[in-house]
């Protein structure tokens, strides 16, 4: 990073500390530029930079003639959903049917997809991934189609490890096996530490592939309350340590899926403390961490391991490559039993994808990537934040994650988004219902909303159109 870009970032930063801190107010008159450079001895174009990137994040506004003003307020964002209060009963739920209907049109471009988790192929660096696919044919062995070793490409665990110090996880390439994406790590786990029949923890609601994997292995799912923005309560999980009935626990610690929540680093320090005190694994889902709004990325729970009962699991198919299907996994203590589950069910990952991605992290590319990335994404979350405010009816809450690529709207008790996903999807419109992320009978009246898409005035036209089929159903009297 050059030394104006680093001057413009800081000052948009302290400004926007003042906006959210309620120092500078709605409709308050901002410096002017020829302000901004004495006080920060820049230039004009490093003030006008600042100030560009304040207004894509909706928190400026320019006025004609007058100059810029504070346009954020958190008067005009949703109320946050409550905490989640699901059943307190491990079942094996089954929610295939309504999982296969919501995704029968995945991939057809009439559709607006709001029900995906990933971003737009617009906000990725496919000419350069293209690029390096090239770059790799010529240097590996036989051009990628040899079997790689069982543990995967040297060159991607080395710099995973080498990765994950930036939130002062201490691993070596020998600790790292490399999988095809998150879910695959995760599936892994699950049958390396359980067996069919027991019982695995996880928050409420939850990824409904994580759902999935343990409904296809036999094992019971037990949903634990969760606090939208800190994630699982822990005074839950241990209650259920103490019943003995736990074999795991399937935790999404940064910016979690569908609800956004990030567990503050006490948190995931108490939830090691209390897989070491019990001896039941933590399987980490860390797929999102890299996609923060802060200053700096969130830590894990494998931060704090040192007995090696956290099995750490992460991926670029939410951040680079999602067709790539590279993902990877720090087992501990646990390594030769997910090594011997990774040969069972596909002896090797694949190698030139896997090299792809090794030099977008060794090279820097891969973090000049997530900057506009994070840039991009945080400015969208606050535009459907407002649109949400504005075209939803009253009553309607949002979560406000801190990073990731998905919302999660909490609507009038009355709605069921079942039946509105009908009317939606009628209109090209497509959204995840909140039924699909639970094996419980809840979240009738709640959708996952993805924000990993380009915004323009098409897109909050549709939002608006969505917040209009809401206030249709309350009108006619919602769910029958």
């Amino acid at each position: 990073m050059s030394k104006n870009e680093f001057a413009y970032l800081r000052i948009a930063g302290v400004i926007e500390q003042q906006i959210t801190n309620n120092i500078l107010r709605t409709g308050d008159k901002l410096p002017s530029l020829r302000t901004i450079c004495n006080e920060y001895g820049v230039s004009q174009n490093t003030a006008l930079s600042a100030y560009f990137r304040l207004e894509s994040k909706m928190l400026i506004e320019t006025r004609p003639k007058s100059g810029y003003y504070v346009r954020y307020s958190n008067s005009r964002l949703p109320l946050i959903p409550n905490v989640t209060s699901p059943p307190g009963i491990a079942n094996h739920g089954d929610s295939e049917l309504l999982v296969s209907k919501v995704y029968a049109n995945l991939g057809e471009d009439a559709y607006l997809q709001l029900s995906l988790g990933t971003p737009a192929n617009e906000l990725l660096p496919i000419a350069k991934l293209n690029k390096g696919l090239m770059q790799a044919t010529r240097e590996l062995n036989g051009s990628g189609v040899a079997y790689d070793k069982a543990e995967g490409n040297e060159r991607l665990r080395r710099q995973v490890a080498r990765w994950a110090f930036t939130m002062e996880c201490n691993l070596k390439s020998d600790d790292i096996i490399t999988t095809s994406g998150c879910l695959n790590a995760l599936s892994y786990c699950m049958m390396a530490v359980t067996e069919k029949g027991d019982t695995v923890a996880m928050e409420s609601p939850v990824s409904f592939g994580m759902l999935q994997l343990a409904q296809a292995l036999g094992v019971k799912v037990l949903e634990l309350p969760t606090h939208p923005q800190t994630g699982i309560d822990l005074n839950a999980l241990e209650d259920a340590l103490k019943s003995k009935q736990l074999k795991a626990m399937l935790l999404i610690s940064n910016f979690s899926n569908p609800i956004g929540s990030c567990m503050p680093d006490a948190h995931k320090k108490a939830a090691v403390q209390l897989a070491e005190k019990y001896n039941v694994p933590l399987i980490e889902n860390d797929l999102s961490g890299d996609v923060y709004f802060g200053q700096q990325r969130p830590k894990s729970c494998k931060t704090y391991d040192s007995s090696g009962i956290v099995l750490w699991c992460g991926s670029v198919s939410k951040t680079l490559a999602p067709g790539y299907r590279v993902g990877w996994v720090a087992p501990g203590k646990f390594k030769e039993k997910v090594l011997r589950m990774k040969l069972y069910h596909s002896i090797s990952g694949t190698a030139i994808t896997q090299e792809v991605i090794a030099g977008f992290l060794e090279t820097g590319r891969y973090e000049n990537h997530l900057r506009k990335l994070r840039q991009t994404l945080h400015s969208n979350l606050l535009k459907y934040s407002a649109a949400i405010a504005g075209y939803f009816p009253e009553g309607t809450m949002a979560s406000r994650p801190q990073g990731g690529f998905v919302l999660w709207v909490e609507l009038p008790k009355a709605i069921d988004t079942m039946q509105l996903y009908e009317k939606a999807v009628a209109r090209k419109i497509s959204f995840a219902p909140g039924r699909i992320f639970t094996q419980q009978d809840q979240y009738h009246n709640c959708m996952r909303l993805n924000y990993g898409l380009v915004w323009n005035d098409w897109l909050e036209t549709y939002l608006k159109v969505l917040g209009n089929l809401v206030k249709a159903e309350l009108q006619q009297g919602g769910k029958v």
